[in-house]
């Protein structure tokens, strides 16, 4: 069985493919799928130029593959014509096995990111493929900068009042992909994945005090003085009115539901807030 995983040189993807080999692959299974060839870590994997913007070169990756992992690609805006790229190319393959990362209930949630997601969905399941859909939540690696921050100022500052986000780290979202791509089984699942504890950014806020060793404090503010703050600090309208709405989405409940469907997964507890911030630190 070929695995070819795309995105191959980003946080995720080389975090797939270590999880791959720890679980017993053969590296020459394992394709990585890169726009620079020359930055996939593992020299024992067989690397291909993927580029989700050249249909050729996602097709000539794609070609005699069995397994796909498409990792979501990190262009806002771009994802849905990018993704439909390798969904066709799969396809057109005879690919056994698609896995996708996707968001949090991707078909029905109100979160700015969903639509993108949504569609990819959609198009995977018009195309007939043999799914897996794994709908990733926060992963904890993405309040670096926060952490970074309160380290300096002892304030988190955030538009998500009391909403609580099942945040887990990179890792645990790779073995997700990993098992399911080996294992047999997994076709035709929707996993929504998140970590056992659902936290509020009070608890962020705390978690930052321990590493830090400084008192940090929560200060929850309104979508308008968000974006007033962020235009302040040098973004664009769009990008601050993005980030407010990420907010809002948390503040929502979009990111707080967890049923232990990671756990389950990857057969242990998922990475506590903690020491997911500590990696990062």
């Amino acid at each position: 069985m070929t695995i070819l995983v795309t995105g191959a040189t980003g946080n995720l993807g080389r975090l797939i493919i270590d999880s791959l080999l720890e679980r017993g692959a053969d590296p020459r299974s394992i394709v990585a799928g890169a726009r620079d060839t020359t930055k996939v870590a593992d020299p024992r994997v067989r690397s291909v130029h993927l580029d989700y913007t050249d249909a050729a070169s996602v097709a000539a990756a794609v070609d005699g593959v069995d397994t796909v992992i498409l990792v979501s690609g990190s262009e806002v805006g771009q994802r849905v014509p990018q993704h439909r790229t390798v969904i066709d190319a799969a396809k057109a393959a005879g690919v056994t096995k698609f896995v996708y990362t996707s968001a949090p209930k991707a078909t029905s949630s109100d979160l700015v990111l969903a639509p993108e997601h949504k569609a990819t969905e959609e198009f995977i399941a018009a195309a007939g493929l043999p799914a897996v859909i794994l709908r990733n939540n926060w992963y904890t690696e993405n309040y670096a900068a926060d952490l970074a921050r309160a380290a300096e100022t002892g304030v988190l500052t955030a538009g998500t009042g009391d909403g609580r986000v099942a945040s887990a780290s990179r890792r645990d979202f790779a073995e997700a992909a990993a098992v399911v791509a080996l294992e047999d089984g997994h076709i035709g699942e929707v996993y929504e994945l998140g970590g056992d504890v659902a936290w509020t950014y009070s608890d962020l806020a705390a978690a930052f005090s321990e590493i830090t060793g400084r008192p940090v404090t929560f200060v929850p503010v309104t979508s308008d003085e968000q974006v007033a703050a962020l235009r302040d600090a040098g973004l664009d309208e769009g990008t601050a009115g993005f980030v407010a709405a990420l907010d809002a989405g948390i503040k929502g409940g979009a990111l707080a539901d967890t049923d232990g469907t990671l756990a389950r997964l990857i057969g242990r507890p998922t990475t506590p807030l903690v020491e997911g911030l500590r990696a990062v630190a």
